[in-house]
């Protein structure tokens, strides 16, 4: 049996085509989840190396051996390379631990579940949105861990698949960005198909394929209609965004003419709320603070900015701000923050302002946010969002006969609003926005 998932930088899914009918897969009583997963035991950081009275003693026993073949060194120098040395060990050692701590994830959490137990029980590892890494430069262990997380993600997608439909479940279409975030261009993606690949066979996978999610998307509404349609297919998700200009529906196969894509998406709407809403009141444009500071701070998906956040020594900054950002480097709170960005950026769409509460950084601090607020945070994805509608518009010749918005973050007004209005003459149609790319997958997967 084969099924579709889209395994998503914010939320996954997954469905399958059973008897000609579309069956999403449940995961508790949700059809998707935050692709989020939680760890009860810390993964080692080896930047926590500390000299405990056991290391200071290999340290000293070290010095000792060390004095008479290096008789022209000093005391200093000694004892540094001594440090040195039990450091390295020390690594390797966690290096080690962390691939063990990987073999025994048993009591794995997903979705929201995985970040309220983070954020209640103060300690073990919660890793969000791992596919947003996948087309970075990774060292071999940070590769491996990666790898092990996502293939826990997509083996509770396969086995939940394989308790509903009754069946073993052993084949799956994954969809895929037309660009994946990279730090090495063409290379990055080719290495988070690579990972993702060698994670889904870990999952209990034996037949992986991959698809464009545009081109899921497409085969999706293609079913929805009756007569041909040049169609622009346009996917806003939480981490890309991705267009396909397509020839859909009238009994005929679906074509994909072309697509375009932006490694950008709905998580970048949440980072750019939290660094013009939120950021001033901890000291961004008040205090003499590097801006990447709040960058890092904001960047919940992206581990090394977290850690680089929580190494920083803010002791000496200016009141209130200083108590405001330890507060902010303690575990759990960065989460908290980007959950209020990400909460504020929904109720946005509806209504005119909105509040969040900031208790867990001072009493009594709370932001207020209105869309103007937003639409400055927002300023950034939006203008990029303009130059792919318009390079795509120049690229086809012609207008579409109509335009097909999918993907979580598609249920934004003032995103729906950028897109009509670079289309202002084209019916503008809004498919569910959490299904549209997963519900193609399932019709790739039975094909």
């Amino acid at each position: 049996m084969r099924i579709g998932i889209d395994f998503g930088t914010s939320y996954s899914a997954a469905a399958a085509l059973v008897g000609g009918r579309l069956e999403l897969i449940r995961f508790g009583d949700a059809r998707q989840f935050r692709t989020a997963v939680f760890f009860p035991e810390q993964i080692p950081n080896p930047e926590d190396f500390q000299l405990t009275p056991a290391l200071a003693a290999q340290v000293e026993s070290i010095v000792r051996a060390s004095r008479q073949q290096r008789a022209q060194a000093t005391e200093t120098q000694l004892r540094r390379d001594a440090i040195r040395v039990v450091r390295r060990q020390w690594m390797e050692e966690q290096t080690r631990s962390a691939s063990t701590v990987i073999d025994r994830f048993q009591q794995a959490l997903f979705g929201e579940e995985a970040v309220e137990a983070y954020l209640d029980e103060g300690a073990g590892h919660l890793i969000e949105s791992p596919k947003s890494m996948l087309g970075y430069r990774l060292d071999a262990p940070v590769r491996k861990i990666i790898v092990n997380i996502a293939a826990h993600i997509l083996e509770h997608m396969r086995l939940a698949a394989t308790r509903q439909l009754g069946v073993s479940v052993r084949g799956v279409v994954i969809g895929r960005p037309v660009e994946f975030r990279s730090s090495m261009g063409a290379a990055g993606g080719e290495q988070a198909l690579e990972l993702l690949r060698e994670a889904a066979g870990m999952a209990g996978f034996d037949d992986v394929s991959f698809l464009e999610e545009p081109a899921a998307a497409a085969m999706h509404y293609h079913l929805q209609l009756a007569e041909r349609q040049r169609t622009l297919i346009v996917d806003i998700g939480g981490g890309t965004t991705d267009l396909a200009w397509a020839e859909l529906g009238g009994g005929e196969a679906p074509h994909i003419h072309r697509s375009w894509g932006l490694t950008k998406g709905g998580t970048d709407l949440d980072i750019g709320l939290n660094l013009h809403s939120f950021m001033p009141h901890f000291g961004k444009g008040e205090a003499p603070i590097p801006a990447h500071h709040f960058v890092e701070a904001a960047s919940v998906h992206i581990l090394p900015k977290q850690r680089e956040f929580r190494q920083q020594n803010y002791r000496l900054v200016d009141e209130p701000f200083g108590s405001r950002l330890r507060a902010l480097q303690e575990l759990g709170a960065t989460t908290r923050l980007n959950r209020l960005a990400e909460r504020i950026k929904i109720e946005l769409g509806e209504a005119a302002q909105s509040r969040a509460l900031l208790d867990f950084i001072e009493n009594d601090l709370a932001v207020d946010v209105d869309r103007d607020d937003f639409l400055r945070g927002a300023d950034d994805f939006l203008k990029r969002l303009q130059q792919l509608l318009a390079q795509a518009r120049e690229d086809m010749g012609e207008a579409p006969g109509g335009i097909f918005l999918t993907g979580g973050s598609s249920r934004s007004p003032h995103l729906q609003a950028c897109v009509q209005a670079c289309f202002p003459e084209i019916p503008l149609v809004c498919g569910e926005a959490s299904l549209g790319v997963v519900s193609g997958l399932a019709v790739a997967a039975a094909g």
